[in-house]
Order: C-alpha cells, then sequence, then structure tokens
C-alpha cells in the first residue's frame, strides 16, 4: 500500500498518511527493508570515505538502521547518536554497540556515555537523517519536532557541507512535500529499493 503522489493539503495530513502506512508493517516487513536499507546505504559512496558519520537508531516501525550502525562502526568509523535535548534541539554522543545503548523520552534509544555537544555534528562528513518522506526535489518530511531543522541549520551557519541522506520506505519518496522557509534538502535518500540523489 503505497501513498498517493496527488499533492498533500498540509504537512500534518501528509505525517498523519504516512505513518499509517507504517503501522501497518508487519515485524517481517520492517526487517526486510532494514537488511535491505543497509545493504544499500554501505554502498554510498558519500558513506565508503567517511571517518564520522552522524546517525540515529531507528524505533519501532522507523526504517530500520541498527545493522548499518554495526557494520560502519566495524569499518572503523566514528558514528555520532543523538541525544533529545529538553528542548528538542539535540546533542550528541559516540555509538559504542548495542549494548551501550538506553531508553530515553519518546521511546528513543540515546547513546550511554560522554556529551559530546550540539555542534559534534559538523565534524560529521555524513549525516544520516530520519523522515517520513521526500519529494522529487529533496526537500525532507520529519516527524515535526523541529530537532533535525536546526541540525541543518547548525551545518549551515558552521559552513559544514557533509552528505545529507534520508532513509525510508519505498513508497516514501513522493510527489511534492510542502515547504517553509526552514527547509533543508537532503543530497540523496536511501530506500530499500534503491538510491537516489537531487541536484
Amino acid at each position: 500500500m503505497g501513498i498517493p503522489d496527488a499533492p498533500q493539503p498540509n504537512k500534518g495530513g501528509l505525517r498523519r498518511s504516512l505513518l499509517a502506512v507504517r503501522s501497518g508493517l508487519t515485524t517481517g516487513d520492517i526487517e526486510a527493508a532494514e537488511a535491505a536499507l543497509g545493504r544499500r546505504a554501505l554502498e554510498l559512496p558519500e558513506l565508503a570515505g567517511a571517518r564520522t558519520v552522524a546517525a540515529y537508531v531507528s524505533v519501532g516501525s522507523e526504517p530500520g538502521t541498527r545493522a548499518l550502525l554495526d557494520a560502519l562502526r566495524a569499518r572503523g568509523v566514528r558514528v555520532l547518536l543523538p541525544v533529545l535535548l529538553p528542548d528538542n534541539d539535540l546533542d550528541w554522543g559516540l555509538y559504542r554497540g548495542p549494548g551501550h545503548l538506553a531508553r530515553a523520552a519518546k521511546g528513543l534509544l540515546e547513546p550511554d556515555g560522554e556529551r559530546l555537544g550540539p555542534e559534534a555534528v559538523t565534524a560529521a562528513d555524513a549525516v544520516l537523517l530520519p523522515g517520513l518522506a521526500v519529494d522529487g526535489r529533496g526537500l525532507r518530511l520529519g516527524r515535526g519536532g523541529g530537532s533535525y531543522d536546526r541540525v541543518l541549520a547548525r551545518l549551515e551557519r558552521s559552513g559544514a557541507n557533509p552528505a545529507r541522506v534520508v532513509l525510508l520506505y519505498d513508497n516514501e519518496v513522493v510527489a511534492r512535500v510542502p515547504e517553509e522557509p526552514h527547509d533543508h534538502p537532503v543530497h540523496a535518500v536511501v530506500t530499500p529499493g534503491g538510491v537516489r540523489r537531487f541536484g
């Protein structure tokens, strides 16, 4: 079941539609997508030479990242994971393996070690972004909390230009995402079915 390509009236409506589809995924669907996503992402040139990657731990029916996190770490990549702050901004910590993740607010899993500060993301060669959709212009629809909008704005202010990659299911590449002035496009989307780059 996919999302129709007709323009959605607003971000809230599109979010609800996409989350409804995700809620219908089985454990098998999620695991199969995670394996395919991991393989596709590891083939990305943007990750092949990366020394530091800012990523996140998928939860629930999000496109799975855990196998990818472990594969990057096994390559010797320094993997940064977000830590949600009370104001919805993100601090960062080092991923030291699945045994070093702690339950946090909103059902998230966060690294249990030292906090590196919100600016740590500016050292990343690539940033893997969660999302609910991306359109043909590379505009990403997030969950609405604004955490990653702040990250993208921080990267822009610092002059850092890491590869910005969103991980999604195939049906979440849509015709159009409602645009706001603060939106920053991504460079690529990885889905179980393939990779698409944006100019």
